[in-house]
């Protein structure tokens, strides 16, 4: 009897195998998937981080260039995995980096002296040297940098633009906090004033701080993206009005929005544009939204890549645009 059920068995299995079998010759197996690669030395590293390029099968010469930095308690490889952006990488034939952090699951150092200053030291110049590697082995276009985050990723998004400028040509920084809200003068310290939507200062303060990330520059700066949802229990939502004062002035745009809408249900976006009708800054309210942007399967990623200018031909280098890096 344990023979023929054994036989019995088998024979289902196969029968499923083979109808499997079956299935995909007919309907041909697509091509798999790219795949996250490490790199293990790619340059000036002071914090020991780690580094994952994902490069799309189908990526284009010369590709633009996403930073996408996780959240606290995550990984370069788990922000691959709970985002859409390497989809959208393969739609578009752009490059993804994905930074983690050391120690394994720390949050990013926002918040010291060295993380807030231009080649000052800590995560920022580490991350600096994932992008010029990526430039250099994979034909990377220095003109089509950009830069996303999620909660601490957010925030050194925020630090990223202020402190390399002429790097990046737009971020877009989801739950984060606005650049020098979290110092401490502590490595990976914890601003719980910042956290609570507590620190407010005036569009020029806050302004004034971005620029004094990097001194000598005054050229061109990157358009920004701000996210945030209205129930967020970690950061609290004030903080996207700070960012909001705070991007507006550096890029020289009126504190007053040049557009509102809903493009979703719970979605209020405002948008700021200079004189020639081009959206600097645009915001995003997420109504009722707790700690848990960009949400997987919504247009959040897919918005963010519009904005910045990764789908298609539009993250070709623009005029204006820095390169090479200074500094």
């Amino acid at each position: 009897m344990r023979s023929r059920h054994l036989k019995s068995r088998l024979l289902a299995v196969l029968l499923a195998v083979g109808a499997a079998a079956g299935v995909s010759l007919s309907a041909a197996p697509p091509a798999a998937a790219a795949s996250l690669t490490r790199i293990t030395a790619f340059g000036n590293n002071p914090t020991n981080l780690q580094m994952h390029v994902y490069v799309p099968n189908g990526v284009k010469p010369h590709p633009a260039i996403l930073l996408a930095l996780h959240g606290c308690q995550g990984s370069g490889p788990y922000m691959y995995s709970s985002t859409d952006f390497a989809g959208l990488a393969d739609r578009y034939g752009f490059i993804v980096v994905y930074p983690s952090t050391s120690p394994g699951g720390s949050c990013w150092d926002v918040s010291s002296d060295q993380a807030l200053t231009r080649n000052g030291g800590s995560d920022p110049v580490g991350l600096m040297s994932m992008i010029t590697y990526t430039e250099q082995h994979y034909g990377g276009n220095p003109g089509a940098v950009y830069v996303t985050g999620e909660s601490s990723g957010g925030m050194m998004t925020n630090v990223m633009l202020a402190d390399y400028p002429d790097v990046f040509k737009a971020g877009a920084a989801f739950m984060g906090v606005p650049y020098h809200c979290f110092h401490t003068g502590t490595v990976r310290g914890w601003n719980g004033a910042c956290a609570g939507g507590q620190v407010s200062m005036t569009a020029q303060q806050w302004g004034d701080l971005a620029r004094r990330a990097d001194p000598g520059y005054n050229g061109p700066r990157p358009r920004v993206q701000l996210w945030h949802g209205t129930a967020d229990p970690i950061l609290n939502q004030r903080n996207l009005g700070e960012e909001t004062k705070q991007w507006t002035n550096v890029l020289g745009v009126g504190q007053t929005p040049s557009s509102t809408d809903t493009p979703a249900a719970n979605w209020n976006r405002s948008r700021y544009a200079d004189r020639s009708g081009r959206t600097q800054v645009e915001t995003y309210s997420i109504v009722g939204a707790g700690h848990q942007l960009p949400i997987q399967g919504t247009p959040m990623a897919a918005d963010a890549v519009h904005f910045m200018g990764l789908a298609g031909s539009s993250a070709a280098t623009a005029p204006g645009s820095r390169q090479p890096h200074h500094g």
